[in-house]
Order: structure tokens, then sequence, then C-alpha cells
């Protein structure tokens, strides 16, 4: 098979977007729209990636191109960086084919095919642009195009057939009244023979309604010089969506979260409601697990086997392993849960927070850059920060490790089989020995031995009258 270069268009405005985010960094389903086109590019081991960027090039060039960038965005960008992409700019953008023209120092003189995609048309699969290749090498073509039957064509270039092939394509705003009613429309998407593209595409002129250098017009250039052009019908017209609104955004997110959702519960995962249930495709979901109404599962999250996630609860690059629940209303981000552990209702683990197998988080719960050790508890209304806690520790309720001394966060280190007692404040840095008890409502600021009591609070004094005396005072 000859060599393979895709070239990916995203360098538009995108004004109907009415945003300050380049529109091809805008998000569908969780990750930006050209990151989609760009993992299925990397599925056809192309000899070379090449985006075209213009309108507020910077943005993607740091999002894809520099790994420092990609990291501080998180997610998959800052998985891979993205450092394989050769970046390209047009600037002023006057066309498609003005566009895939500057890409002619990288290009012009390599040997094969160049595919051409739009970084706004996220939908597209792989096994669709395997099959357009191979029927341009099997035609021997110049150029093949891949259309599409659209019932509501509006906003599409039209494909013109004459004896029922391809002799141009017309864009709407230039189309007649009687070509506006042709069903058949451009995808945007091409397969060029490299050997005659560069020189065609110098001789496009500007004769359009937009004054620009149209791609399209190159069909019709190469039919009149008798070059062997290819039209490759989808037979959906849904994977060639192009995002040009907020509305088309969101219509490609519904799109991929229920291709997402369709896909776990053929492997045997339970979604109660998947219409309102938002699992982003990085995301891993094991078997035999229980999904509840209104769960955001995002990022790069793993959710082991037959774990429940009740309703309402949001989980960011996380790792659940088996048999974990998560009861109601509970936001995760970058917290790993062992085994058998159960979190909430209305709990708040912040990243780095780890919870042993068989450990109780519960309501009210917060927990930052804290690991709790395996079958330890804490149920209710505590926060616990920058703190070990180690196995079969009750923290009560109330609890507080005060963490930051308003310059530095310290450590707080509770060992084994330790008794925190309610409304307790531990003040780091700070150690709990092993089997070590804090009485109720103290304020401990000294290490406490292991199998040690500690209490801070005074002997109690009862003022008998007190209320009464009071009252008087109130009705004087």
């Amino acid at each position: 098979m000859p060599d393979l270069h895709v070239v990916i268009l995203a360098a538009g405005k995108g004004t109907r977007m009415k945003s300050a985010l380049p529109k091809v960094l805008h998000r569908v389903g969780g990750l930006p729209m050209i990151e989609y086109v760009l993992r299925t590019a990397d599925q056809l081991n192309p000899r070379s990636r090449t985006v075209v960027v213009g309108h507020l090039k910077e943005s993607v060039r740091q999002a894809l191109g520099v790994p420092s960038a990609a990291a501080a965005l998180g997610g998959p960008l800052a998985a891979r960086g993205r450092a394989d992409v050769t970046f390209v700019t047009q600037e002023p953008q006057r066309g498609t084919g003005d566009a895939l023209l500057h890409t002619a120092p990288l290009l012009e003189q390599a040997s094969g095919s160049i595919l051409l995609l739009s970084g706004d048309v996220p939908l597209l699969r792989a096994a669709t642009l395997t099959r357009l290749i191979e029927q341009h090498h099997e035609a021997d073509a110049a150029a093949t195009v891949l259309t599409a039957v659209d019932d509501r064509p509006y906003g599409y270039g039209r494909i013109v057939r004459t004896g029922g092939r391809l002799s141009r394509i017309v864009e709407e705003r230039d189309a007649s009244p009687a070509q506006r009613q042709i069903k058949e429309i451009n995808s945007g998407v091409y397969l060029f023979a490299i050997a005659p593209l560069y020189e065609a595409l110098r001789g496009l002129a500007t004769h359009n309604a937009q004054g620009e250098y149209y791609l399209p017009d190159l069909i019709a250039s190469y039919r009149r010089r008798r070059r062997n052009v290819q039209g490759a019908l989808l037979a959906s017209p849904d994977e060639i969506l192009g995002i040009n609104s907020r509305s088309e955004l969101a219509e490609a997110s519904r799109v991929v979260r229920h291709t997402k959702n369709e896909e776990l519960m053929a492997a045997g995962v339970t979604i109660e409601d998947p219409e309102t249930t938002y699992i982003e495709p990085d995301v891993e979901v094991g078997s035999y697990t229980v999904i509840h109404p209104g769960v955001h599962l995002e990022g790069r999250t793993r959710v082991g086997s037959a774990c429940e996630i009740h309703a309402g609860v949001r989980i960011v690059n996380s790792v659940l392993e088996d048999r974990v629940t998560i009861r109601n209303f509970c936001v995760l981000d970058g917290a790993h849960l062992g085994p058998g552990s159960i979190i909430g209702p209305f709990a708040h683990l912040r990243p780095e927070s780890r919870v042993g197998a068989e450990a109780h988080v519960g309501n009210f719960v917060e927990l930052k850059k804290t690991t709790l050790g395996a079958g330890s508890k804490a149920n209710h209304l505590t926060y616990l920060g920058d703190a070990t806690i180690g196995e079969r520790v009750n923290v009560g309720a109330g609890t507080i490790t005060c963490n930051y001394d308003g310059e530095r966060k310290h450590q707080t280190v509770i060992e084994d089989g330790a008794f925190i007692g309610s409304d307790t404040q531990l003040v780091a840095p700070i150690r709990i020995g092993r089997g070590a008890y804090v009485g109720s409502g103290a304020t401990v600021r000294e290490d406490v031995p292991a199998g040690a009591l500690a209490v801070s609070a005074g002997k109690q004094r009862n003022i008998e009258g007190w209320v009464d005396r009071k009252k008087g005072k109130r009705s004087e």
C-alpha cells in the first residue's frame, strides 16, 4: 500500500460557535473534537500527521503538540502529548484549497496519497476511511471524495453528477435552486494522489461567493483534465456531522454518549437510565456493575466489577476496584478506592486520596491527599487532609485534621486501631499511636503514644440556676 499522509484542517474561526476557544478544542462527549479525528487517523498508521492551524493557533498547538501544556489540560491530551503532529500555519484563512496548499513545503515531494480530514468532524470511523482508501487505490484515482445522501442537506456542498459520474461539487452559497435540491452532499473528506495535487492547487481561482480558494473546485479542474475522480458513498450521513454551532456540538456529544453506553451495556454493565448517564470515551467499567441515573464518569476513570454507583455521582480520573459502592451525590477526583469500600452519600474525595479495602467514608466527609487504611471508618461530617490513617481506625463525627498553618501544609498520622472521638481537632504535624484513644471534643497538639488516652477539656462544671437568672434579666 502506498504511503498515507494525513492532513487535518483546524484553522477556521468557527464564528457560529460564538466562543473564545478554538472550535476544534470544544469538547464532544468529554474530549476535544479534534482528538477524535487524530485518534481515527492513528488507526490508519499514516506516514505523517499534519494539522493546519490559523485562528488562535497557539492554543491548538499547545493543546496538541506540547506535552507540558497538554498536561495542564488534563485527560487524554496529557497522556498523549501529541508530539508526533506537525503544524502548518494558514494566515490569513483563504479557504480549504489555500489551507492544503500551505502543506506543500512538507508534502509536495512525498510519495503516496494525502487524506484530508476536518478537525470539526469527530464522528468519522476508521473503518469508513479504510474503505475509502481501498476504493481510491483500486480505481487508481487522482482524487476520491467521501459523499453521503442526506434528506437535510442544508449547509453542505452538493455533489453534481453527469451520467452517474461525479463531475463537480457546488458550495451551497453558489448553488442554483435546482442544485440545492440535490441530496448527495460533500463530506469535506478527500483522498488525493500527491503527484498532481499541488500544481492543480496553484491553479485554483476565487470566483465564488466567499472569494476563497475552494478545494471542491479542484474536482471540476481534475475532470476538465480527464483525471480519474471517484465518489465513495457513505451509508449514513451521521458520521460526517460537522460541528459549526453549539447545538451541533450537543448533538455530536449525544451520539458519543449513546455509543459508549451501548458498548458498556453489551459488555455486561447495567445502566439504569442511559439518557442521563454521561460516560466519557476513555472510561473503563467492569461487568456486573450497576450505574444509577444521573451519573458522570469522566477522564480516565476505571471502575471494577460488581460495583454500584448511585444517583448524582460524579467521578473524574479515579480508580474503583471491585465491589465498591458509591452512594448518592458524591464527587471523586483523582481518588483510588480499594475493593469493597463504601463511599457517601454526599462525600467529597479530592486528588491523591486513597481508601483501603472495606473502608467506609460517609456523610459529608472530605478527603484530600489522605490515605484511609483497610477497614477504617470516617462516617460523618469530617475533614481529613494530608493524613495517613492506618487500618481499623474509627474517626468520629466532626473530626478535623488542622493541616494548614497559614503558610505550609503538615501531615497527620493515625496508626492502626486508633479511636478518634467526635468533634476532635488534630493539629498537625501530629502522630496518634497504635491503638490510642482521643477523647471527644479534644484539641490535640502533641503526639499521642500507642495505647494512651488523650483528652484536652477541663473538668465539667455545672452552674445551678443559671437559666432562670438569665431569663429573669431579660424580663426586667
